[in-house]
């Protein structure tokens, strides 16, 4: 297990946390992997009634995949192996028969932000920023699950939206279009989501998790299929090597629309 992701129990409560706050928590395959099997064993564990997801540090709750994880990818299984990854650990999450809270205290951007979509309930810091700019930064694409998740978070109007324009979200607006159910200050926020924590763990657990099972159903219902050609018209392109590069040299891609 990557010491990347860690678990610490609190009475009823796990809390996982994206460790690498020197790199703003960004996710690198292994801590996909070790996120979906620390998801296996706390499911399986009659002790853990709630989990609850952060991030090292106070800037992010994660930034996204690691970018020098993309250096090799040159062929077309890379690309759906990646999005195969990340869907395994998105829907595995979002799968959880227990209640998850995700606490941003600070940015929940690229894969970062759609973790904290998979989560039940998300609680963020004033200063905490939400969106998914891939047209702005790598010019890659949305797996099904991440899809899914967004439109059955905010509609497909305003999901739409939120890709084409780039945009980061503070948490007051992402409060109010339904992206986060609470903002708190930065240095309460911890004790409230334990709160919570401790709260939900106090409810009829089979209620819980027969209301998660139906919502999450439903939200099945939204994923799209066959999505591989359009993965693959980004991955394999031009652009995305050249958004790859910018993003590690620090400078604008040059966009070529090929």
């Amino acid at each position: 297990m990557t010491t990347d992701v860690l678990v610490e129990r609190d009475g009823r409560t796990a809390v996982l946390t994206f460790n690498r706050p020197d790199a703003r928590n960004a996710m690198t395959f292994d801590m996909y992997d070790a996120l979906h099997d620390l998801c296996e064993r706390l499911d399986a564990d009659p002790d853990v009634r709630v989990l609850v997801l952060k991030g090292a540090g106070d800037r992010a709750f994660a930034s996204g995949t690691d970018i020098r994880q993309f250096l090799d990818f040159t062929t077309e299984d890379d690309a759906l192996a990646y999005e195969a990854r990340l869907s395994r650990t998105l829907a595995r999450l979002a799968g959880m028969r227990k209640p998850t809270i995700a606490m941003a205290q600070g940015d929940a951007v690229g894969g970062g932000f759609f973790l904290a979509l998979a989560c039940d309930l998300r609680l963020a810091a004033p200063h905490a920023r939400f969106g998914v700019p891939v047209a702005r930064t790598l010019g890659n694409f949305l797996a099904p699950v991440s899809l899914s998740l967004l439109v059955a978070t905010v509609g497909p109007v305003r999901a739409r939206e939120l890709v084409l324009t780039a945009r980061l979200l503070d948490a007051a607006e992402a409060k109010t279009i339904g992206l986060v159910d609470q903002v708190h200050p930065a240095a309460e926020l911890e004790r409230r989501a334990r709160e919570l924590a401790v709260s939900l763990a106090g409810l009829a657990p089979l209620t819980l998790a027969a209301t998660k099972e139906a919502t999450r159903r439903v939200i099945a219902a939204l994923m799209p299929r066959d999505l591989d050609d359009l993965i693959l018209s980004c991955y394999m392109s031009r652009d995305f090597h050249e958004g790859v590069r910018a993003f590690l040299e620090k400078r604008r891609p040059e966009w070529r629309g090929r």
